[in-house]
């Protein structure tokens, strides 16, 4: 049998088994589907955002999709049309001419990624310094403690009205820099609440401590750590930042929805960095203020220890930006 004989009967099996494999994948592809909410989709695998600095950061996400969909469209135009117009013919076995040192080719798909890149820093850099930009008065800060393996929140507010008590920054907070301490409010006594991996929410069971924040009010979160690195992220914020021993780290959210919320450690910090699980449940601003007093009923007064002090070279940066 000659050669291209072979090559005939070894491409038939392939022939036959191809609209298979296109069945199966259209069944894979409706069956996945059956579930989805078409009206998700615009966020392209993004939860509904539950903050008013939320929608920038989905404005970002849906723009880079939007730039590999159009950068991918192109590729793949290429790819087909070179495998259709410049397939080898059956006739004719020379090798095809070779382009080389094409200054404008070269030139052309240098400058091209170049620009790519510049415009996507742009736009990160942009809602980057946006995003963590700090108002000089919150309404209020929660320094969040992490440590392993759960979460504490130490609420620095004035809890029982007096101005005249918790003027001084205790022990306790001595890991947080004098930056963030003058923007604590008058009279800031505080309350705290600590889990541990056991704790679970009361109203939906699940896994964690419950941080409580007020809907339409800005909140500063400092970051402190215990021990190692850890990340604070609540999934419906669209933001995560580590939270760094020895470095104090601080952004700010104004929670426009209410609602149950599930946060988590997004960096792997140990053994049990999976249990590393906390709730944030959104609340009117009258029943916030009701939490804290039942906080301080409790006997949850003060503040748990923030963590690692600032390092020296973190100290002399903060100093340097002052």
């Amino acid at each position: 049998m000659s050669p291209n004989g072979s090559d005939r009967l070894s491409r038939r099996p392939m022939r036959r088994k191809l609209p298979q494999v296109l069945t199966a994948g259209l069944v894979l592809a409706t069956a996945s589907g059956c579930s989805y909410n078409w009206e998700d989709f615009p966020r392209l695998g993004m939860p509904t955002p539950v903050t008013e600095e939320a929608p920038r950061i989905l404005s970002l996400w849906q723009g880079s999709w939007a730039a590999a969909l159009a950068t991918g469209v192109l590729v793949w135009g290429l790819i087909i049309w070179s495998v259709i117009f410049h397939r080898r013919s059956r006739t004719k076995v020379e090798v095809p001419p070779q382009t080389r040192y094409n200054m404008p080719i070269e030139a052309l798909y240098t400058v091209v990624p170049l620009i790519i890149v510049s415009v996507l820093f742009y736009f990160t850099a942009r809602d980057e310094s946006k995003l963590l930009e700090l108002s000089p008065k919150p309404a209020h800060t929660v320094n969040v403690v992490g440590f392993q393996w759960s979460w504490g929140f130490n609420y620095i507010e004035n809890v029982d009205g007096s101005a005249a008590t918790g003027n001084e920054v205790p022990k306790e907070l001595d890991a947080i820099p004098d930056r963030f301490r003058k923007d604590f409010p008058k009279g800031a006594d505080g309350v705290y609440d600590v889990g541990i991996p056991g704790t679970r929410n009361p109203q939906t069971g699940n896994p964690g401590p419950t941080l409580w924040l007020p809907k339409g009010e800005k909140v500063r979160f400092i970051l402190t750590s215990r021990d190692v690195i850890h990340s604070f992220w609540v999934v419906p914020f669209l933001m995560k930042q580590d939270v760094i021993p020895g470095h104090t780290n601080a952004f700010e959210v104004t929670p426009n929805q209410e609602g149950t919320f599930m946060g988590k450690c997004a960096e792997l910090c140990g053994a049990d960095h999976s249990r590393m699980l906390f709730n944030v449940k959104v609340v009117s601003p009258e029943r916030y203020q009701a939490h804290l007093k039942e906080l301080a009923k409790k006997g949850q007064t003060g503040y748990v220890p923030a963590g690692i002090e600032q390092t020296d070279p973190a100290r002399n940066a903060e100093t340097n930006k002052l």
